[in-house]
């Protein structure tokens, strides 16, 4: 294994979701139940592949989010806890098929789907999650929960294929990667956070700042993974540290390395990236020239960026319990490299 950047000097985060994870804890439960029944099919290899990757232990901040947010307006229905239901499929299915495309082995300390039943199973039972996803939203009744979730869910799809298209491409920009992890990542982190004020029948400024906060929590929480794949720990990523460079992904780190390089250098990074030359090794040089170039620094600067403006979305709003959990996500997400 190669050597890692000691991102966090020994600490552990300060920062926490415990607050988030009590105030939706009650709701969560009935979410869990929801999963399990609607992952369930006839179809035997179905709940197997589903209960794979939905019982490996991720934090499922993305319904939390939109059940905090639906708590922050008053809502009283059980709306919610469906739309969250969806949300984490959503989210499961992308995963399903993020590790398809990317010929990813492990995933959350497991092997992941694919290498266990396949690349077609692990497609079709992305896209099963998706249907039921929106089964759910039907359910719940509102139009505009249906649109904001559906627009979502075609922007991830654009995001893989824009991901695809720029596939170890280093001369990708700043922008263009922000365009990729927007459609992504953020795009559903915004979503999960703008139904919530929806059903709850809030304003559409406060709609606006919810969308505002997922999104950019969203782009704070990419780039914050950008970085711990460089450093870090497995359990901090939910992958094997250095995967993004194993398999070649151009993240901001690598931009802005490659941008800041030499020409030995930036010759380097081709031979990386473009040539597979991507072992143990290579890693360790690569990590040489992230830190020379404080490539890493400054992609943690950017999150912190995204999410002081995540926190501006909120600050509008009347305090309660639930904002100062939101405010406390955005301050867990960033301390992951603190």
């Amino acid at each position: 294994m190669g050597v890692v950047l000691n991102l966090e000097d020994g600490k552990r985060p300060a920062a926490s979701i415990k607050d988030l994870v009590d105030l939706t804890a009650a709701d969560m439960s009935r979410v869990n139940e929801l999963i399990l029944s609607k992952a369930g099919s006839d179809v035997q290899m179905i709940p197997e592949i589903a209960n794979h990757l939905i019982s490996s232990g991720g934090k499922r901040l993305r319904p939390m989010v939109t059940l905090a947010a639906a708590q922050m307006f008053g809502y009283s229905g059980d709306g919610h806890v469906k739309l969250a239901t969806s949300v984490e499929f959503m989210h499961t299915a992308t995963l399903l098929h993020d590790d398809v495309v990317d010929e990813s082995g492990m995933r959350r300390g497991k092997k992941t789907a694919r290498m266990i039943w396949g690349n077609q199973a692990s497609v079709l039972v992305g896209d099963f999650l998706l249907g039921q996803a929106f089964r759910m939203m039907v359910d719940v009744g509102s139009l505009d929960a249906l649109d904001i979730l559906s627009t979502a869910a075609s922007i991830i799809a654009e995001g893989e294929v824009m991901q695809l298209a720029a596939a170890k491409n280093l001369e990708t920009t700043e922008d263009e990667h922000f365009a990729v992890i927007k459609a992504k990542t953020a795009a559903l982190f915004s979503a999960a956070a703008e139904v919530g004020p929806v059903i709850a029948g809030a304003t559409r400024t406060d709609r606006a700042a919810l969308r505002s906060y997922g999104m950019n929590l969203g782009l704070a929480f990419q780039l914050i993974d950008d970085a711990l794949d460089y450093g870090g720990s497995s359990a901090d990523l939910g992958k094997n540290v250095g995967d993004d460079f194993r398999e070649g992904k151009v993240t901001l780190p690598v931009i802005l390395a490659y941008r800041r390089g030499t020409a030995a250098e930036r010759e380097f990074w081709k031979k990386a990236i473009e040539d597979n030359q991507s072992d143990d090794a290579q890693l360790e040089k690569a990590i040489g020239l992230l830190t020379r170039h404080a490539a890493i620094a400054d992609t943690i600067g950017r999150a912190r960026h995204f999410g002081e403006i995540a926190r501006d979305a909120l600050a509008p709003l009347k305090a309660t319990p639930q904002k100062a959990a939101l405010i406390e996500v955005i301050d867990f997400c960033i301390s992951r490299v603190a």
